[in-house]
């Protein structure tokens, strides 16, 4: 029995050292499996701050551009409000130019005075409900000519006027909200010609 007993005294040496090894691969493959699953962790992390990343930008794009969209329609929603009129408005200035005509065409004496009278007050009518819709004249009588608003129908020497003057309207041009309707239609004066004094 003590032979037996020294038998598994020696084993035991020999067991124990392979029960170590065991538990020390057991060891390293239980740590190679942790490095593992840390380093897929840290890929999968990675890999959702790069998409949480992409998915912020896109909404940032998204809210921009629906705040474009938004600004746009505003400004689309103002300019009809102000131009939506203009088509109506552009219409009516041939009214107001035959109401010109007829008060420049009657003559000025007592049988046509009442006439006169009426012409006048429905044009001041006409023109100051114009003007309540920001119509508005343009008579550039004795202004620098200006492409944008008048139109040259003629050009002719004018000592008494500046070269570049509107020295005659023609017809009178309108503008709504600032944006024109019609040109000023205008004569304009010319530089007198130069004379040379050597001739």
């Amino acid at each position: 029995m003590s032979q037996q007993n020294d038998e598994n005294i020696e084993a035991t040496p020999v067991d124990v050292e392979e029960q170590i090894e065991a538990a020390e691969e057991q060891a390293v493959e239980e740590v190679s499996v942790e490095e593992a699953l840390q380093a897929s962790l840290v890929a999968e992390l990675a890999a959702a701050q790069t998409e949480a990343a992409e998915l912020k930008d896109q909404m940032l794009r998204v809210q921009a551009d629906a705040q474009n969209i938004r600004r746009r329609a505003e400004a689309d929603v103002e300019k009809a409000h102000k131009f939506g009129q203009e088509k109506f408005s552009r219409e009516l200035l041939s009214v107001l130019d035959n109401l010109d005509r007829a008060l420049a065409a009657s003559p000025e004496d007592e049988a046509t005075k009442a006439l006169r009278e009426g012409v006048e007050m429905t044009l001041q009518g006409f023109i100051s409900t114009l003007t309540k819709f920001n119509v508005e004249a343009i008579d550039p009588q004795g202004e620098t000519f200006n492409p944008e608003f008048h139109q040259a129908m003629a050009m002719q020497e004018n000592a008494d006027f500046p070269p570049n003057t509107v020295i005659a309207v023609m017809q009178k041009g309108y503008s709504l909200h600032g944006r024109l309707l019609r040109p000023a239609m205008v004569m304009v004066s010319k530089g007198a010609p130069t004379i040379d004094e050597n001739a």
